[in-house]
C-alpha cells in the first residue's frame, strides 16, 4: 500500500519551525522599531542643540551670559520662536567664560576673550545629547 501526504509529526515539526520563523521576525521587527524611535529622538535632540548654537551664533557677545542657567521647555529655535511641536523636549543652556589658554579652565573674573556654551537637550528628564562651543569676543 502506497502512502500520500504527511504524517501528523510531520506536520507537528513544520508547524513548530513556522512557529519559531514568525517569532524571530517578530522580536526583530520590535527592536527595528525601538531602535528606529530612538533614532527619531536623538535626530531631534540634534537639531534643538543645533538651534541654541544659531541662537547663540546670532547674539553679541556681551548678551551672551543672558543665556546661562536658561532652561526651555517648550524648546526654542534660531529666532527665540517657542518650538511647541517638541514640547516634550528641554533645552538647557551653560554660559561659562573661559581661559584665553585653556578652554577646559573656567575663569571667574569674566578676565578672558573666550565663552564656552553648552547646549544640553533632555527628553522627559532623560539627557539624550549635548554640545559645546567656543565664542570669541570680537
Amino acid at each position: 500500500m502506497k502512502k500520500n501526504g504527511f504524517t501528523l509529526i510531520e506536520i507537528l515539526i513544520a508547524v513548530i519551525l513556522i512557529g519559531v520563523a514568525v517569532v524571530g521576525l517578530v522580536a526583530s521587527s520590535i527592536s527595528f522599531t525601538e531602535s528606529n524611535g530612538f533614532g527619531t529622538d536623538f535626530s531631534t535632540a540634534e537639531f534643538l542643540v543645533q538651534q541654541i548654537r544659531e541662537l547663540t551664533a546670532m547674539t553679541d557677545y556681551s548678551d551672551l551670559f543672558n543665556y546661562d542657567g536658561v532652561s526651555y521647555n517648550p524648546p526654542r529655535g534660531t529666532n527665540n520662536e517657542v518650538l511647541n511641536d517638541f514640547s516634550e523636549f528641554t533645552q538647557v543652556v551653560t554660559v561659562e567664560n573661559v581661559s584665553d589658554f585653556d578652554f577646559e579652565t573656567i575663569v571667574t573674573d569674566y578676565s578672558s576673550n573666550f565663552i564656552r556654551v553648552t547646549a544640553r537637550v533632555f527628553l522627559n528628564s532623560r539627557e539624550l545629547c549635548s554640545a559645546s562651543w567656543i565664542r570669541a569676543q570680537e
